[in-house]
């Protein structure tokens, strides 16, 4: 087993709370589908035979997990506080090689060996995936009117192949200014620096960095910062014993010894001697770095085109379900957008591109357009339904109107309602003829309406 895949799926989904606070964050139904199986159908396709889930024992009781693969449930207490970085130092013990790591709100149809085939090639300490960044031009609920926040860009610098990853660094930890080592720039006087990437959160890694982990507990975020750790790293030299010795100070004599990264980058005896002996290649070209390149080697596989989502904010999830018709008949070919199971009285007011839940009931003259409507619904006579995504169990009485919202679980709209741009609860009721702009509705005691 060259390596072992690692699943994050523990993840409470901090920056979509309005959807989380009733269903834990790797079950969000994007087109009719968890979350969790989207990276769980990506490994699937690979080939991948067993996976380690880093997860809560609420998602697994919540959702049976239809796969081939043996799964290997980690549980994480939700009560904790735990970043990616914990929870790989949490299964230290079952990692024998090295990792694949994975987040559940990835929704790609990457080709995963193009990020394999660049950690192979360059003996990679990590190469990782990234995408182009998405700009939603659809309103999100509850922010029409206000100064929408925005992302914080990475800064990710490049070489001439846009293989090689020199540079990466988040908006919020820059001054003003980028500060550049010399000698990287020794080494790469050319870097293209791009800041319309998002890092998709699917990583390539050598075991000795989960190594490294356990042994330097102040990381707690994999993307955050371990990974910009290992790109700075590249290009400083490892400190002899003596250095570190005279970087302590009189008084901190007592202070535990700081922690060498190359120490850990230990490569194997007979592979050194192999490449000493070996006279058939030059050390040049794809393999000049491995022989004369630096310890630490980082690679990125940008996708310029095809699909590639990560669903971390109330926006972007929104935006997939949106693009889910296209993307699912890519990832599940068998499966039919509309269930044969669900009862349409007039199709032909069902757009192509939506997609309907199993047993779900609609009325004569209900017009469903651009929209996810989940399983075991009712929607009654003269209903209109557009831009929206309507989860399990919703009921909608007749003459209602829903534009751009999104309707969590059982949650009920009576007669004649109108809601546009709107977040509507898990198991929130609507007043009939009510009518709602821009408004979220996740409790009695918490509505909000611009």
């Amino acid at each position: 087993m060259e390596f072992q895949a690692v699943l994050m799926a523990a993840a409470g989904g901090s920056r979509m709370m309005d959807l989380t606070s009733s269903i834990p964050k790797p079950l969000l139904p994007v087109g009719n589908k968890p979350l969790i199986w989207y990276p769980l159908n990506l490994l699937e396709r690979l080939g991948v035979e067993e996976v380690i889930v880093i997860t809560t024992k609420e998602v697994h009781k919540q959702q049976q997990f239809d796969t081939k693969m043996k799964l290997d449930m980690v549980y994480i207490p939700e009560d904790t506080d735990m970043g990616t970085a914990d929870s790989l130092r949490e299964i230290h013990g079952k990692i024998k090689t090295d990792v694949l790591v994975i987040s559940c709100d990835l929704i790609t149809d990457a080709a995963l060996h193009e990020v394999m085939d660049l950690f192979r090639a360059h003996d990679a300490t990590m190469s990782m995936l990234m995408c182009k960044m998405h700009d939603s031009t659809e309103p999100v609920p509850g922010q029409k009117g206000k100064n929408k926040a925005a992302e914080q860009r990475d800064f990710v610098g490049v070489d001439d192949t846009f293989k090689r990853l020199l540079f990466m660094a988040n908006e919020a930890d820059l001054d003003d200014e980028l500060v550049i080592r010399k000698s990287m720039m020794q080494k790469y006087p050319r870097m293209h620096i791009k800041t319309s990437l998002v890092d998709a959160h699917l990583y390539c890694m050598k075991k000795w960095i989960v190594d490294f982990l356990v042994d330097n507990k102040s990381f707690t975020s994999i993307r955050g910062e371990l990974i910009p750790y290992l790109v700075r790293k590249q290009f400083t030299s490892p400190k002899s014993d003596q250095h570190i010795k005279d970087d302590i100070s009189e008084g901190q004599k007592q202070a535990p010894k700081p922690i060498d990264i190359f120490s850990y980058a230990k490569e194997d005896d007979l592979l050194n001697l192999a490449r000493e002996k070996s006279f058939w290649n030059d050390h040049h070209g794809d393999m000049s770095e491995p022989y004369h390149g630096t310890k630490l080697r980082c690679y990125v596989h940008i996708m310029e085109q095809d699909m590639c989502y990560r669903v971390n904010t109330l926006s972007s999830y929104i935006e997939a379900n949106r693009q889910a018709p296209k993307f699912l008949s890519t990832l599940s070919q068998e499966e039919s957008l509309i269930h044969p199971r669900a009862q349409i009285t007039d199709t032909y007011m069902v757009g192509t591109d939506c997609i309907i839940g199993s047993l779900t009931e609609v009325a004569e003259k209900s017009s469903i357009k651009r929209s996810v409507i989940g399983a075991s619904c009712t929607i009654k006579e003269k209903v209109k339904i557009a831009n929206s995504v309507i989860m399990d169990n919703v009921t909608i009485e007749e003459g209602c109107c829903v534009q751009g919202s999104v309707i969590c679980s059982k949650a009920v709209i009576e007669k004649g309602a109108d809601l546009k741009d709107c977040l509507l609860g898990s198991g929130q009721r609507v007043e009939a003829k009510s009518k709602h702009v821009n408004a979220i509705i996740v409790g009695n005691d918490r509505l909000m309406e611009i």
